[in-house]
């Protein structure tokens, strides 16, 4: 068995939900974790120095894109991914298959791999579980994500299969070349398994039991929020949560709402990403314990008010509702710049507060009173 990464600090005695630290060799990670997504290398109109003033421990960049540009020439003369964008702390790469898999009608799956067409260029490439792992290796990312097929979430049973075959069969492939590889930069790496299956129940014990073979430190849930309903998405984390082993943490990919993670988290589920909140940040929508805030809104044109008085961000508290409304109507970078930031802050200070009430053994009580008062129950 490998050495595992993950220490249990306390649990909640009515749910799944636990607290705990992840290691790394660029830092511990406590859990439960929200990744701010930075997917060419950097978080949309955000410095470094803003994501660790609102104490972001890892953030997440995009195989497919880096791979594109700058490329892994550019990457690994500077020292891989930390050294180019400056980054001390963990950092976790997606594989890039949600994004190849979302280029429909360019791109083409086989049992090598999948051959697809840039988006910029129209340039020819193939990602083969092998491939990915060797960019992966050049970015030196600490977590690594395997090259996996993520069906839609209304796919039918044959297709989630075929989808869930091919995963299996690729991860096989990818960890066997990991384990032929080492790491290029010092720190060690970890390899990280997708386990698919849609939202049918046989499908996802069938990927995580095959998955579970390879035991890796860590496991990912995906094809999950991608069209399926909310209900589903649960069902389906719950049974995944009743199969990996308590000790290895579990990542859900691409997700989601605030509730989402609450919901989520109380299933047993201990890493986050999304872009949702940087993205929804620049469409003028902010994130708060009351619900969700539209600052385009007419109605914010005179408000004095801050943004969100638990808001931990220095920059959003320093600032009104009419003055970022002010902002958005003249389309100012600032505007954008501090949005992201409140949303980002509120989701992180969402984790820490998940981690004080299971710590606190208040955590289901919690989770359903903040769920009640986001959705203006």
């Amino acid at each position: 068995m490998k050495q595992s990464i993950f220490t249990i600090l306390s649990k909640c005695s009515n749910t799944s939900a636990r607290e705990g630290v992840v290691k790394t060799d660029n830092g511990d990670i406590h859990t439960p974790v929200f990744m701010p997504v930075g997917t060419y290398g950097a978080v949309k109109t955000l410095s470094y120095k803003n994501l660790e003033q609102i104490s972001s421990s890892i953030i997440l960049g995009n195989t497919y894109h880096l791979y594109i540009r700058p490329g892994n020439e550019i990457i690994a003369k500077h020292g891989g991914l930390h050294k180019f964008i400056n980054w001390k702390k963990p950092i976790l790469t997606d594989s890039g298959g949600f994004q190849v898999f979302s280029l429909r009608g360019k791109r083409k799956i086989s049992e090598e791999g999948v051959t697809f067409q840039s988006h910029l260029d129209g340039s020819s490439h193939l990602f083969t579980p092998e491939s990915v792992v060797e960019t992966q290796r050049i970015l030196g990312s600490d977590f690594m994500m395997m090259l996996d097929v993520c069906p839609p979430g209304d796919a039918d049973f044959k297709t989630w299969e075929k989808a869930l075959n091919i995963t299996t069969r690729w991860a096989k492939r990818g960890m066997d070349h990991f384990n032929k590889t080492k790491d290029l930069y010092g720190h060690s790496q970890v390899l990280v398994p997708i386990i698919q299956g849609g939202t049918n129940k046989d499908l996802r014990i069938k990927s995580a039991n095959e998955l579970l073979a390879l035991d890796s430190p860590l496991y990912a849930i995906g094809g999950l929020a991608v069209g399926e309903p909310k209900e589903e998405m649960l069902n389906s984390i719950e049974v995944v949560n009743d199969i990996i082993p308590k000790e290895k943490p579990r990542y859900l990919m691409g997700v989601g709402t605030p509730t989402d993670l609450v919901q989520a988290v109380a299933r047993g589920v201990d890493m986050f990403d999304c872009v949702m909140p940087s993205r929804n940040a620049r469409n003028g929508q902010l994130f708060t314990r009351n619900g969700k805030v539209n600052i385009r809104n007419s109605k914010y044109k005179n408000d004095t008010n801050p943004i969100d008085i638990e808001s931990k961000s220095d920059l959003s508290l320093n600032y009104s509702k009419g003055y970022l409304h002010h902002l958005f109507k003249i389309e100012e970078m600032l505007g954008y710049t501090i949005a992201t930031l409140h949303n980002l802050s509120f989701y992180l200070d969402l984790m820490s507060k998940i981690r004080s009430q299971i710590n606190n053994g208040t955590f289901s009580y919690w989770s359903k009173e903040f769920i009640s008062n986001y959705e203006g129950k």
